[in-house]
């Protein structure tokens, strides 16, 4: 296959692609490589948004299998409900097994985005038809996610947010809270008071990702698919990302990233972060999210643009990797990535259908 198929073609070749990547219990594996086969509520999210306008059921399929693995671990909801995590293992955990049962090693459980971003999946599906909850204990658990996300002061929470690293409070994790807050509001009880306070503490960062970091490609997720600001502070949020962030074959997660740098293998990931500018890992997801959020702008030019930089780094089996090193025609090997993927149709068929 070569890398000049036809729309159509591209778009239902990553439809096969993320069909290699989906398990028997309906949840997809972040990508068929060691180190990332496991799955992720973050990714899942993002991989259902491939299928919400689709009649098939890998949409319900996937948020059925998360309220069922909450069923499970209801016990620790319930404590976590009145009592706030302090330790990383006492959060609800983003990442689990294939067989979905947390995993017992030292990792950045606290992710308050995951947690944001599935009750947006679970209410955005209500709003497109879908079944995301079957019965009365589906919407218990909806309820209880609430008051967990009450407990914890969301708006106010460090926690290791989408790239799973060191605990600060963070306007993508504080976004997905306020954007599933607001996706539920009417089909279980959420105070507005609580949205206001995730707005107020969006407003506070404006224009930071964190109290220490102002360009992440993080933030993005606030144009899409979250939508919590208008156009003006849209456009400030995307201009940076655009202006700092953007390489030849990706967008970097931040400014001095050390995961995948080129220097990580010779220096490790902890040295001052001086040392990894420029040799920062440039991720193709990025030039999905960019284009989504021009689209959401209005700009069809600019979502064209970034739509075709995405297509120049697809392989020719129609995959789309991880990230390429820095300056450099080299992937990594979690490839395909199951959200790339996912981004690219979302992105390609809202082009083509505006």
């Amino acid at each position: 296959m070569n890398t000049q198929l036809l729309v159509h073609d591209k778009i239902a070749r990553s439809y096969e692609i993320l069909d290699t990547l989906k398990l028997e219990n309906g949840l997809f594996l972040a990508a068929p490589s060691n180190d990332y086969a496991y799955v992720w509520i973050r990714d899942n999210v993002y991989v259902s948004l491939a299928y919400q306008d689709k009649p098939c059921r890998n949409y319900e399929g996937i948020y059925h299998r998360w309220l069922d693995m909450l069923k499970e671990y209801e016990w620790k909801l319930d404590i976590h409900c009145l009592i706030k995590p302090v330790h990383p293992y006492e959060f609800i955990h983003a990442r689990y097994s294939k067989d979905v049962q947390e995993i017992h090693t030292p990792w950045g459980h606290a992710q308050n985005d995951a947690i944001g971003g599935l009750l947006f999946g679970i209410g955005e599906g209500i709003k497109k038809g879908k079944t995301t909850l079957r019965d009365d204990h589906d919407v218990r658990i909806v309820e209880k996610l609430v008051q967990y996300l009450h407990t914890l002061e969301y708006w106010k929470c460090g926690d290791s947010g989408a790239w799973e690293e060191n605990v600060e409070v963070r306007s993508s994790s504080i976004a997905a809270c306020v954007a599933g807050l607001r996706s539920v509001q009417g089909i279980v009880d959420v105070p507005q008071s609580m949205i206001d306070r995730g707005m107020t503490a969006l407003y506070e960062l404006f224009p930071y990702e964190t109290p220490t970091r102002k360009y992440d490609l993080a933030q993005l997720s606030l144009i899409y698919p979250y939508r919590v600001f208008g156009h003006e502070m849209s456009e400030v949020v995307l201009k940076q990302v655009e202006d700092r962030l953007v390489r030849d074959k990706g967008v970097i997660r931040y400014e001095c990233d050390s995961y995948y740098s080129t220097y990580e293998k010779e220096l490790g990931r902890y040295m001052p972060e001086e040392c990894y500018r420029g040799t920062e890992a440039e991720w193709c997801f990025g030039f999905a999210f960019l284009a989504l959020a021009w689209m959401q702008l209005g700009d069809r030019a600019k979502a064209e643009y970034y739509l075709r930089k995405q297509e120049e780094v697809m392989l020719e089996d129609g995959s789309i990797p991880e990230l390429y090193y820095s300056r450099s025609n080299a992937w990594n090997g979690n490839t395909p990535l199951a959200w790339t993927q996912a981004m690219y149709i979302v992105a390609k068929q809202a082009f083509e259908e505006q």
